[in-house]
């Protein structure tokens, strides 16, 4: 079958990371698909993508300990973390691609090499992390990984942190170079940048109203232009809703099946933004703690390098909060108005399992100012209340559905990704860890909607992802090659001097 005979009308709902990876994979792998975006902001990446409202690490379960549990034996279940690894290192491949390729010009702008590091205080602390890096070292995919307990290494480590600690504490730390920090607004930016030269349509100022399915399965998307005030009726054979928190309101107006029992929590996030450039300069890693006993995984709380406005910075949180918006710009009523009959019981059934989160959520929105200092200062202990603001970041919204092992009204605290059963329309819920693992979970939602396509598209997707249906994990040799190939590509080093920020 022909490009020309094939041609398709696709429409991405939502200008985040999401969209831009699935829309510039599309025009990789059929060029003729005619392709719009509807956004009802003015310009890409302002939500959930950018980079004050996300914590910019690029996923790959280097420090994050919530993604390796202690088992009730004692010992730790590394698969998830495996997985995150195994995913962000696709996003990786292909974003080195497209920069091989000319179609992505200086990288540093949006991703650049930072430490990651796991710091944790307390003896039996210290003896997960130990078993930790004992688990994980085995594994290419966590070579280079170093831990700490002794005083000197951990200041030279992370000198900000140790300021104001004594010697023969019991804290401990691992530390690996080959982290990264990700600006995925700026990448949003540079892929509709690369889609509009492909003559992609990039509608800003437009709010999708509706969607319909009509008898010849394409669906009728109304959309409302604000810039003429008009509504305007565009036709499609394939939508996909990538508008962050919006997402579960647009997936809700399908009517497919699959929208069902499914009910969305709005979480907001806050951050506290260093305001001296010398305590700034004083940190240069990404250090990611473990949560307290009874909070939920998104509060893990970590001490970031940022690269963000074109300046270094340095962020400390997220402290959660509360409002019934479902975006940063949403509506006080989306809370509200998500709640529909076929969803009320398992939003109810959540909010009576999911009690320690409301409490969790009451004492964050509660805590005042040296409340929050106080938290980062198990971090700095000589933190000094003037050189910090609080920031607002994005809102999350965390999925509630129904699952087969935890029954009904189950918080999920993923990336979710909804398809209807004759893959013509597709959404992606939820958050961690999102924009890190973009490019496969948009593969796989192609795989899902264009299984007669795909088969012919694995060749050049494998032109693309080089490690396409292979376990990196597993494939050490392979693994070194691809990892030394796009940091070259990425230009990815621990030089900051090399660095040349946006």
């Amino acid at each position: 079958m022909s490009q020309l005979e094939d041609k398709k009308d696709i429409i991405l709902i939502g200008s985040g990371v999401m969209s831009a990876t699935l829309g510039t994979i599309i025009k990789q792998l059929n060029p003729g698909w005619n392709i719009k975006v509807f956004e009802k902001l003015d310009s890409s990446g302002q939500e959930s993508s950018d980079a004050w409202n996300n914590a910019g690490t690029g996923h790959s379960a280097l420090c994050e300990l919530n993604y390796t549990p202690e088992q009730a034996d004692g010992s730790l279940d590394i698969s998830k973390a495996v997985k995150i690894n195994e995913q962000f290192q696709v996003s990786k491949q292909f974003w080195a691609y497209l920069v091989e390729q000319g179609m992505l010009e200086t990288p540093e702008k949006f991703i650049r090499q930072v430490p990651h590091l796991s710091f944790v205080e307390g003896k039996k602390n210290v003896e997960f992390l130990n078993k930790r890096i004992d688990s994980l070292t085995d594994n290419p995919l966590f070579e280079g990984m170093e831990f700490a307990d002794d005083y000197d290494t951990l200041k030279e480590w992370i000198p900000l942190m140790m300021e104001g600690r004594k010697p023969g504490q019991d804290i401990a730390a691992t530390k690996i170079d080959t982290g990264t920090d990700v600006n995925f607004g700026a990448l949003s930016r540079k892929l509709f940048s690369l889609l509009e030269e492909q003559n992609v349509e990039m509608k800003y100022n437009h709010s999708v109203e509706d969607l319909k399915q009509l008898d010849n399965n394409k669906w009728q998307v109304t959309v409302k232009n604000h810039d003429t005030g008009k509504t305007e009726y565009h036709m499609s054979d394939f939508v996909f809703i990538g508008a962050g928190g919006n997402s579960l309101p647009l997936l809700q107006k399908t009517g497919i099946e699959e929208s069902r029992n499914i009910g969305g929590f709005p979480v907001s996030g806050m951050f506290l933004a260093c305001t001296d450039e010398t305590v700034i300069n004083k940190h240069n890693a990404k250090v990611y703690g473990k949560a307290k006993v009874g909070a939920p995984p998104m509060s893990v709380p970590h001490l970031d390098t940022r690269y963000i406005d074109g300046k270094k910075s340095l962020l400390f949180g997220p402290f959660a909060g509360f409002s019934p918006k479902f975006l940063k710009t949403g509506s006080y009523m989306d809370l509200v108005n998500s709640v529909k009959p076929y969803n009320v019981l398992t939003m109810l059934s959540a909010g009576a399992k999911e009690l320690g989160l409301t409490k969790y959520l009451i004492q964050q929105v509660l805590l005042s100012d040296e409340e929050r200092m106080n938290d980062l200062r198990e971090f700095i202990p000589d933190a000094k209340s003037e050189d910090w603001e609080l920031i607002v970041a994005g809102q999350r919204v965390q999925v509630i559905k129904d699952t087969d092992d935890k029954g009904k009204g189950t918080l999920q605290f993923g990336t979710e990704v909804i398809t209807s059963s004759d893959g013509s329309i597709a959404a992606l819920l939820g958050a961690s860890p999102g924009a890190s693992v973009a490019v496969e979970v948009m593969l796989d939602i192609l795989q899902r909607c264009f299984p007669a396509e795909y088969d012919h598209w694995e060749d050049k997707i494998k032109e693309m992802v080089p490690s396409y249906g292979i376990k990196l994990s597993e494939n050490p040799e392979m693994f070194e090659e691809i990892h030394e190939s796009t940091s070259k590509s990425l230009k990815l080093s621990t030089d900051e001097d090399s660095v040349l920020l946006s």
